[in-house]
């Protein structure tokens, strides 16, 4: 059997006696509160040097102060002169919590003298070469867990006195490795003399691991009391209860940084099936087996939880480091049998894996000083052999120091990411030198891995590069003109669009209404109207009712595209668009036209051409226009046009002029080959296809949701996340090149923020003789850098019956929640393919408050997260790769147009959380943020609601929250409802206009 495997590592975890949990040693001390015996043995030394090794880099004058006995968890006062541990004596069964003064005044700690104590501290001066420790808890039942609370003069503990004087049972170690939860086991508060004493949880079930904010002095914990082990926050006199983790498995040992914003601690996460039955098995006999611990990192109110170490080994007890940017913990990590633990450190998004301590046996519990200058370890480094003595060390610790860094697969993915989200890659945008040199050093790194050309064929050979073209801006030229029966229309009153043809058209003017050419509805606007070679006026966006009273309808016949295609299907030569609305059959006798809405703006979001020129019309000179078109005599067009008549009776002809100026950018998708390295009797025909898009906003502007920011949006989770997943994914299928059974082609995208350009680019004529027909599934990554809960969306999981099968293992295996469904269409690189009958998933991690904004930046990526999503990525290309069979590929209908809808710019300034609510939670739409001054912002929704209802409409999803705002205005107030912390708030918001 694998050494590595769990089963060994918990058969090596037995044979510690050492317990490496605050609650897990069988706790409490001899039932007499008289600490004399094991003091009077602690006098007996001294703290001494003690070398530390050679590779201790970090560790300068390192001190053993406590002799004999188990000794473990000591944690500093708020001002750094004391410590509060839990500790053994020789012969007795259960932990004890005492309190010292810390022994700066020792020689051999250079310039760590002590200073002098402040009037009324209540310490004590040494008064020889020993430690003094002073006894806080009273020797009855189990203790563990102790922390000063701000101001030093009173301390919390865990102990299980509620339940009696003795101590409990050890753990049954028949069942393996485990520790117990005792259900006696209560917070207490007491002076730091040890009275008087204070309960502070009276829960059902274990309550301990309790540790302290140093600011507010508020608590958090590990309870069962919902029944599974999680972590709580409460104030420092036991009151206002918040739940903060709710995933299952473990949760425990939290620590909080300096000021209290975020907590740090440790966890598992069983999988489904044998392991998480036995986890739930061994939690009801209120036992825990602590074999696969993972550090993870959250903010102080429990949101943002996320994963930063996959190591497969049991680490715990972490901290943070001074500067709060660094993790430092202990693991079992890199030893096969599983017995040796030392300390490491890492940075907040799981990279520079870093180990402190080499020596042989077990050192944990590291914690950091108040100033930051000294750290303190529990170790058995100075035990003799057999004792299983574990004793507590001083040392300075040295952040200046030469680290030892581990090999880590998030090191490149960070480094990536840093490069790619760059200010001076000027956000990659489309026409900037910082797009360019991403792609360069993108393709570099493809042809260091050893990856093949892919791209187009230039000089007879591949190249890495596959080129297309990128629509920047159109310019409306001095040339443009609009004529209506002689009468020139001022420029500001109409603007051509900026997908139209370029042409001089001249001719009769003929009125089509909304211009719907749709026989399914029953609706043929061109019906009995000679089109053909004439100037088509049409009404702008949909009428509202009979068959067009719903909103999908609305999008579909009131876009513009499909108002030119219609017009040119019918021989039209040129269209004009007026915002003219009919009125209803049923409108009420007051009925009045809606306001007025803009000119369409000349963004240009992809490349196209109507085919005929089009313009659209301010609605005063619109309005007469279709008035003298429709006019039952004649009548003039605009009494200040004078001359001309206009009249059904009458020959109303107009000249469209347009004269575009398209700039364009050239641009690039990175094109490279994994070739497969199984067996030719093994190979399968096609290949598959894995992406990501590497170009962002550059600095702004179209998509941006800090619109008025001229800075870089630096795009480090869209895309520069799924670009080193990308990356990274490539270097592993390189290594294992083996187990492909199809030929990969890996490709990085450019132009998706405009429009999916490059994937269409790619799909339409794809490079180096590639046929459409050769993929056989195509595999995209979009957002993958903010990997929460540990929980990972896999879209478009419905585009192929056979996508749960091949994602679902690799996700258990890396023990996250992959959600695996959805359709094939969605806005990134994977539509295009699979509009071309493709199957199609896309890996994302959600969206956040930094979407599409400046403050989209490396830091903010969880790195070791991304290294995680590869990681799955790739069991899917090779599980896909080896899919023998055609996938059954699942047809859905095309995704509705954006439309031109007059009331498709409400907004509620929310940001949705695509993952949904947690498990347990009520359907709705999860927040994963409010913007800034926003409707949601001001009504007082915020990040971690959950809204279920809005207005009169229930919402289970984002699709739902769309859906109100498509059929709802700017402007318009209603009542929402949604769940915070389990209870349900109402709010009343008044929706604005859409910036989008």
């Amino acid at each position: 059997m694998n050494a590595r495997s769990p089963v060994n590592r918990l058969l090596a975890l037995a044979a510690l006696t050492v317990s490496v949990s605050c609650a897990s040693a069988q706790n409490g001390l001899s039932n007499s509160p008289d600490p004399a015996p094991w003091a009077a043995a602690a006098a007996k030394g001294s703290p001494q040097s003690v070398p530390a090794l050679p590779t201790e880099v970090r560790l300068k004058e390192l001190r053993r102060i406590t002799f004999g006995g188990q000794n473990a968890e000591a944690y500093w006062s708020t001002d750094g002169r004391q410590l509060m541990l839990q500790s053994r004596a020789v012969g007795d069964t259960c932990d004890r919590i005492y309190r010292f003064d810390v022994p700066l005044s020792e020689p051999g700690l250079a310039g760590l003298e002590r200073t002098p104590a402040p009037p009324g501290a209540g310490l004590r001066d040494l008064t020889g070469p020993a430690v003094r420790f002073n006894p806080v808890s009273d020797g009855e039942g189990a203790t563990t867990c102790s922390y000063f609370l701000p101001g030093d003069q009173e301390a919390i503990f865990a102990s299980t006195a509620t339940g009696g004087k003795a101590c409990p049972p050890k753990a049954d170690r028949s069942k393996g490795y485990v520790w117990a939860l005792y259900p006696d086991y209560e917070i207490f508060k007491t002076t730091v003399d040890g009275k008087p004493l204070q309960r502070l949880t009276d829960s059902p079930g274990y309550d301990a691991e309790g540790t302290v904010c140093r600011k507010d002095g508020s608590i958090v914990f590990t309870s069962v009391r919902d029944g599974d082990l999680e972590l709580y926050r409460m104030d420092r006199d036991g009151k206002n209860v918040k739940r903060l983790t709710h995933a299952v498995g473990y949760d425990g040992g939290a620590f909080f940084n300096d000021d209290c914003t975020r907590l740090v601690w440790r966890a598992s996460r069983p999988k489904a099936g044998a392991e998480l039955n036995e986890y739930q098995s061994l939690l009801k006999q209120n036992l825990v087996k602590p074999g696969q611990l993972e550090i993870w990192l959250g903010n102080a109110d429990g949101s943002d939880a996320h994963q930063i170490t996959w190591l497969g080994a049991a680490s715990f007890g972490p901290s943070f480091l001074p500067g709060g940017k660094r993790i430092i913990f202990s693991s079992n990590y890199g030893d096969p049998s599983g017995r040796e633990f030392n300390l490491f450190a890492v940075d907040l998004d799981g990279s520079h894996l870093e180990q402190v301590t080499f020596a042989p046996g077990f050192d944990g519990f590291p914690l950091i000083s108040p100033d930051g200058k000294l750290m303190i370890f529990a170790s058995n480094r100075t035990s003799a052999p057999g004792s299983h003595e574990t004793d507590l060390f001083l040392a300075s610790w040295d952040g200046n120091a030469e680290p030892v860094y581990l090999p880590n697969r998030a090191d490149t993915v960070r480094a990536d990411v840093e490069y790619l989200a760059d200010p001076a890659r000027e956000g990659r945008g489309v026409g900037t030198q910082g797009l360019e040199a991403a792609g360069t050093y993108i393709a570099d790194r493809y042809q260091a891995l050893g990856l093949s050309p892919a791209g187009d064929i230039v000089d007879g050979k591949a190249t890495f590069r596959n080129a297309f073209q990128v629509p920047l801006s159109a310019k409306v030229a001095t040339t443009t003109a609009l004529t209506l029966d002689g009468a020139v229309i001022p420029a500001d009153q109409y603007r051509p669009l900026a997908w139209s043809t370029n042409a001089d058209i001249s001719g009769p003017l003929v009125f089509a209404d909304y211009g719907i050419h749709r026989a399914d509805l029953g609706r043929d606007d061109y019906l009995g109207i000679e089109v053909k070679g004439k100037i088509v006026v049409v009404r702008r966006f949909a009428p509202g009712w009979g068959k067009f009273d719903n909103t999908a309808e609305q999008r579909r016949v009131g876009d513009l595209h499909a108002k030119a295609f219609a017009a040119r299907e019918a021989g039209a030569k040129a269209l004009i668009v007026v915002d003219v609305p009919e009125r209803a059959p049923d409108a009420p006798a007051d009925w009045q036209m809606p306001k007025e809405a803009p000119l369409p703006s000349l963004d240009v979001e992809e490349l196209g051409d109507a085919g005929i020129p089009v313009i659209v019309l301010q609605r005063a000179p619109g309005q007469a226009l279709i008035d003298a078109l429709t006019a039952p005599t004649p009548a003039a067009i605009s009494p200040r046009r004078g001359a001309g008549r206009m009249g059904p009776g009458l020959r109303h002809t107009g000249r469209v002029v347009v004269a575009l100026e398209l700039q364009k950018s050239p641009a690039f998708n990175v094109v490279a080959k994994v070739v497969a390295g199984a067996p030719d009797s093994e190979k399968l025909p096609g290949v598959i296809v894995i992406g990501a898009h590497y170009d962002h906003l550059g600095y702004g502007g179209m998509g941006s949701l800090d619109p008025d920011s001229k800075l870089p949006h630096l795009g480090a989770d869209d895309n520069a996340s799924g670009t080193a997943a990308l990356m990274e994914i490539a270097r592993i299928l390189m290594s294992e090149r083996t187990r492909l059974k199809r030929d990969v082609i890996v490709v990085s995208f450019s132009g998706e923020e405009r429009g999916l350009l490059g994937s269409t680019a790619f799909t339409r004529a794809p490079p180096s003789g590639l046929s459409i027909k050769d993929i056989k599934a195509m595999i995209n990554l979009d957002m993958v850098g903010r990997l929460r809960e540990s929980r990972l969306t896999v879209l478009g999981g419905d585009s192929a019956a056979e996508w749960p099968e091949l994602v679902k293992g690799a996700c258990e295996e890396e023990r996250i929640e992959c959600t695996v469904s959805g359709e094939g269409y969605g806005p990134s690189d994977q539509t295009p393919f699979f509009a071309s009958g493709i199957p199609v998933i896309h890996f994302f991690t959600g969206a956040h408050g930094d979407y599409h904004k400046p403050s989209d930046s490396a830091a903010l990526v969880n790195s070791a997260g991304v290294a995680a999503v590869a990681k799955i990525a790739v069991a899917a290309v090779v599980n896909t790769a080896a899919f023998a069979k055609p996938m059954t590929y699942k047809n859905a209908p095309a995704p509705l147009p954006h439309g031109d809808m007059r009331s498709f710019r409400a907004s509620l300034g929310t940001i949705p959380n695509y993952a949904g609510p947690p498990e347990g939670s009520p359907p709705g739409m999860l927040l994963d943020g409010v913007r800034k001054g926003g409707p949601a912002d001001k009504a007082g929704l915020q990040r971690g609601d959950i809204l279920v209802h809005l207005g009169p409409h229930a919402i289970r999803g984002v699709e739902d929250l769309m859906q109100v705002l498509m059929e709802s205005k700017p402007g318009e107030t209603m009542r929402a409802q949604a769940v915070r912390d389990g209870k349900t708030i109402e709010v009343e918001v008044t929706l604005a206009e859409s910036r989008l």
